[in-house]
């Protein structure tokens, strides 16, 4: 497998690392951010209502999920906002765990021909985050639940479909 990409920035149809759980073994697998792998006219990058079929589907297989680790993630907004008592600025406002300095994101990845593919589970935003995007954010797990995402019944990991208070600096890069 070709595994070079750059992994500094993360974009759609990208390629990157994400952790897999097959046949009671972890490991990371390099896939592309688009789940449903350039078959449609715009990237899938993301996966919000988990009961819709074809996304039940993917989340009631265990084989089918994945964890995408990220050292901090980016939201856009068009709207000025005050931030930390500097002045005040718009567009990219990026978030990290400050108590981990990797942190990992819920998400479902599938083979499609010869292309491992995967998309970020997104859920309502949490208070430091709707501001910017008041419709979403990414699904941040604690660690302490990486082994029901991975391994859970479709009720147990479906019950982490929740936002995390990410008590971290805000910041323009």
């Amino acid at each position: 497998m070709d595994n070079r990409f750059n992994p500094v920035e993360l974009y759609p149809r990208a390629r990157a690392w994400i952790v897999r759980e097959q046949g009671g073994r972890r490991g990371i697998d390099v896939g592309t951010w688009d789940v449903l792998g350039s078959q449609a006219k715009w990237p899938m990058t993301n996966v919000r209502q988990l009961g819709l079929p074809q996304w039940r589907r993917l989340a009631a297989d265990p084989g089918n999920r994945c964890l995408i680790p990220l050292t901090e993630f980016a939201e856009w907004t068009p709207d000025t906002h005050a931030v930390g008592g500097g002045k005040p600025i718009k567009g990219e406002m990026w978030f990290a765990c400050t108590d981990q300095p990797i942190f990992a994101v819920a998400g479902f990845a599938q083979q499609i021909g010869d292309q491992l593919c995967w998309a970020m589970v997104t859920c309502d935003p949490n208070p430091l985050v709707a501001p910017f995007h008041p419709k979403a954010m990414i699904t941040i797990l604690d660690e302490s639940d990486w082994d029901q995402w991975l391994c859970g019944s479709y009720d147990e990991a479906v019950i982490l479909h929740r936002p995390v208070i990410v008590d971290g600096p805000l910041r323009r890069r």
